[in-house]
């Protein structure tokens, strides 16, 4: 697998499509089975998980949180520099295949397992975010009672909720509910 240096929104997605999945974010574990990890990981060029993939995907999950809520940028460099070496190698510099220009990569040893890339994708992606847009974009999320935490990859740098269908949603709906109650005679 060949990481991109450049760009880091697709890895902070995962990243923090990982982080989404905890039982503190969803009230119950969201990776209950190899199913479930496929479904997180499609569309990201991941081989497919094994049910001895689940289990350690989720200790990954607490190592990738930890970048996340790391009290300073020093520390959350340090953290995610660990994930990118879990199987990452050193960069090399390779024509993209869309454009022909040329792309630092990240690649990965051939025999990584799946939690290796994936520490290593999270990991690049990570440092990344901090380079170019600061340690102030990992966050935790605002919907009351939520105990998420995400990286704000965007461009406005304006996201609010780890995830956003999930709290987002949760907020909308009870404030829509407390704005009908207060019309109700």
């Amino acid at each position: 697998m060949l990481i991109p240096i450049a760009d880091y929104a697709p890895g902070v997605e995962v990243a923090n499509g990982l982080v989404g999945t905890a039982p503190a974010v969803r009230g119950a574990e969201a990776l209950a089975g190899p199913g479930d990890l496929a479904d997180l990981l499609s569309g990201h060029g991941f081989r497919e998980p094994g049910a001895g993939d689940v289990e350690s995907v989720r200790l990954l999950r607490g190592e990738v949180r930890a970048v996340m809520e790391a009290g300073t940028e020093d520390e959350s460099v340090e953290r995610a520099a660990l994930l990118a070496g879990h199987a990452g190698l050193s960069p090399v510099l390779r024509r993209d295949p869309s454009g022909g220009r040329w792309q630092w990569y990240v690649p990965t040893a051939r025999d990584a397992s799946l939690v290796g890339e994936l520490a290593a994708v999270a990991g690049v992606a990570l440092l990344g975010l901090v380079r170019a847009l600061g340690h102030g974009r990992f966050r935790a999320c605002a919907a009351p009672g939520c105990a998420g935490v995400f990286a704000d990859a965007s461009r406005a740098g304006r996201r609010r909720y780890c995830v956003p269908e999930l709290c987002g949603n949760r907020l909308n709906v009870a404030n829509h509910r407390a704005r009908r109650r207060a019309v109700a005679p």
